[in-house]
């Protein structure tokens, strides 16, 4: 009984320090499920976020994953001015054996005992197909495919936002947005990867290239004329931009130290190994960092837009603003001699704090 209880105590512990509302453990025997739902906090709205699929090691690395990424979730919809809180989800499993109608079904059902307190969304492992048996048991999901009414797959505004808050970088960095001519290291090409080297590519950008599927390598590499490399010499190479689009923590002591890059910007989620260790190393090696929940918020957008019934024309405009609020966490970061990811925390936090306020006074 004492190791059990000392497990509770240290997701409890957990939960303390990182702030969290409430995390739900989803366990169904008949389906095979197993998933961990993070709810961050709700000041500013329902927590919206994502479901990934991933065979994690243990359920520590499940939950701390899902504890970092739900906060992020806050941050991202705060200083992005929606109305929405954060929050994320993961299902521990091999996404591509491991899923099945009746296995979402399950979990969707977990989800409408939330009672809209938690909406989810698709995210690395699931597909919008896997949202539309969610949506058989819930209407707390978005991201559901255009013909069901939702605005289906999120990742070219995805990429959109990631490719506006790239020029926003050049222009702090080179002085002018122009990005002809310039060189950028676009690390996975999955979704979201694959249109971003499509919107760069129309710009006549030199895109380099890199994925753990060699077969979507070379197909990307061919279809828009990208160059193909492999993951070891990324770090190596003389490029302008890295734009980091696969899994986090790739900006750590070791790349740091070998990097040659003025600008990393991209899609992946939680890219700092460490945000306060590597966010001042950044800075101190004179590389502008984008923070990645705030250029990579198309996907949020796009599924505030399905929920509160905006449509492609107003989800464009806000994702246009990535641009702006790209530059303002540049020049806060600049006047007070800040990394940018403490300047767009500071932004984000003071926009829950003022909307606490409201929220209280009546």
């Amino acid at each position: 009984m004492s190791g059990n209880s000392s497990i509770v105590n240290s997701v409890l512990d957990q939960l303390s320090a990182s702030g969290h509302k409430k995390v739900i453990y989803c366990n169904d025997p008949d389906t095979g499920l197993k998933a961990i739902i993070a709810i961050h906090d709700t000041t500013l709205g329902p927590a919206l976020g994502g479901t990934r699929m991933w065979s994690y090691a243990t359920e520590a690395e499940a939950l701390q994953d899902v504890l970092r990424l739900s906060s992020a979730m806050t941050y991202k919809a705060s200083i992005t001015g929606l109305n929405l809180g954060g929050g994320k989800a993961v299902i521990i499993g091999d996404s591509y054996k491991g899923k099945s109608e009746a296995l979402m079904r399950s979990y969707g059902r977990f989800i409408k005992n939330l009672n809209g307190e938690f909406i989810t969304a698709e995210d690395l492992g699931t597909t919008t197909k896997d949202m539309e048996y969610i949506r058989m048991e819930t209407s707390h999901v978005t991201g559901v495919p255009e013909s069901l009414g939702g605005t289906g797959n999120p990742a070219p505004t995805t990429a959109k936002g990631v490719y506006l808050g790239i020029k926003a970088c050049v222009k702090e960095v080179f002085g002018t947005d122009m990005l002809a001519g310039r060189s950028v290291v676009v690390q996975g090409i999955g979704n979201v990867g694959e249109h971003l080297v499509a919107l760069l590519r129309a710009e006549n950008v030199e895109v380099y290239i890199s994925d753990i599927n060699e077969e979507r390598l070379q197909h990307v590499a061919r279809t828009y004329k990208a160059k193909p490399i492999s993951a070891d010499k990324i770090f190596g190479l003389d490029a302008d931009i890295y734009a980091p689009c696969a899994l986090g923590a790739t900006v750590n002591d070791t790349t740091i130290n070998k990097m040659k890059f003025a600008i990393i910007a991209g899609s992946a989620n939680n890219q700092l190994a460490d945000e306060n260790v590597h966010g001042k190393l950044l800075l101190d090696k004179g590389i502008l960092f984008a923070p990645d929940y705030l250029i990579n918020a198309g996907g949020l957008i796009s599924c505030y837009s399905e929920l509160t019934g905006f449509g492609k024309k107003r989800t464009m405009q806000l994702t246009e603003n990535i641009y702006n609020a790209t530059r303002d966490v540049i020049k806060m970061s600049k006047a007070d001699n800040i990394p940018t990811i403490w300047a767009a925390n500071r932004i984000a936090e003071k926009r829950i704090v003022d909307i606490k306020k409201i929220k209280s006074s009546f």
